[in-house]
């Protein structure tokens, strides 16, 4: 009788040991879920072209670095405004943790969806003037960002230091997006200093392109490449006619460059991206409160010559500002 009252004793015992270590295991899989909490991220695009794409890869590849575990929902307008408003729309429906919008159009969309998500834009030249923020610093409700607001003035220098009998640029722009009339304000405003005219064509669709650049280029000496969606869309169009016409190009962002522009001094949106997401990790993770958080200029720029175009051309690739430059395009 005593040994089955010992053998139930420890029946007992052994089974209230297995309760306990089956607490103690389900405490440590909410402490692990606890610690590597999953978000949701929705990435609204407005187009497919080279700079916008960098910028959307450097944000992906910034929040792997920093450890962020994220689902990644993506989506592309694919130049289509309206879209952008549906897909941003589609995200606060589905009630994502953040949206990253990337370009004017898509930033401008997202924050007409929701006062509530937090949003961070990329590829934004001019935040407060396009209505998206309330001042570089304090940008105040729930969107920031950072700006790919291009060095002008050491643009437009480049020009004379390349060829000083440079005496006019020509602009071709998109005449539906509002950041690439702030930009072209922007070089109308600081040309003259540089003893440099401007004369600008205003197009609003790729077809109007080739007229538009034949027009254009018959009245000046050179060209300056906005950081321009239709411009990116028809960067090769635009190269090769400059090599015809045996023109240089100055443009705002490197990936221009890469598709046949001749030199920049500019930023990197893949850089820019990273350093996008550097704010996320701040806002989901560190709990930092979004209207606190300024708009985030390019860390660095660096100058990036097309090589291919150099000799193209027939410029002495030895002048200083082609020799320390980053050599691409062969």
């Amino acid at each position: 009788m005593k040994k089955y009252k010992l053998s139930k004793l420890m029946v007992l015992a052994l089974v209230g040991m297995i309760i306990l270590s089956g607490c103690s295991m389900g405490g440590s899989k909410a402490q692990e879920s606890k610690d590597e909490t999953k978000f949701t991220i929705g990435i609204v695009q407005l187009a497919e072209h080279p700079a916008i794409d960098d910028a959307r890869k450097g944000f992906e590849d910034g929040l792997k670095e920093l450890g962020l575990n994220a689902e990644i929902v993506y989506q592309n307008a694919q130049g289509d405004i309206p879209t952008t408003v549906s897909i941003s729309e589609k995200f606060v429906k589905d009630q994502v943790d953040l949206i990253y919008a990337i370009a004017t159009p898509a930033a401008q969309s997202a924050k007409q969806a929701t006062k509530d998500i937090p949003i961070l834009f990329s590829a934004v030249t001019d935040p407060v003037e396009s209505g998206i923020v309330d001042d570089w610093e304090n940008v105040g409700g729930n969107v920031t960002g950072t700006s790919d607001k291009a060095p002008v003035e050491a643009q437009l220098k480049m020009f004379k230091e390349i060829d000083p009998s440079i005496e006019t640029i020509g602009i071709i722009y998109n005449t539906s997006e509002a950041n690439s009339e702030i930009q072209l304000k922007e070089v109308e405003k600081l040309a003259p200093q540089e003893g440099l005219k401007v004369e600008k064509i205003g197009v609003n669709s790729v077809n109007e392109m080739p007229q538009a650049l034949d027009s254009l280029l018959s009245k000046v000496d050179a060209l300056y490449a906005l950081s321009d969606n239709l411009v990116a869309t028809s960067v090769e169009l635009v190269a090769n006619k400059l090599i015809e016409k045996k023109m240089i190009s100055i443009c705002a962002e490197e990936s221009q460059v890469g598709g046949g522009l001749l030199i920049t001094k500019g930023l990197s949106y893949y850089e820019l991206g990273k350093q996008t997401a550097k704010m996320a990790k701040e806002i989901l993770v560190d709990k930092k409160d979004i209207s606190t958080i300024p708009v985030g200029l390019a860390e660095e720029t660096v100058i990036t010559v097309n090589e291919n175009t150099l000799e193209k051309l027939g410029l002495d690739s030895n002048l200083p500002i082609f020799k320390d430059a980053i050599k691409v395009g062969k």
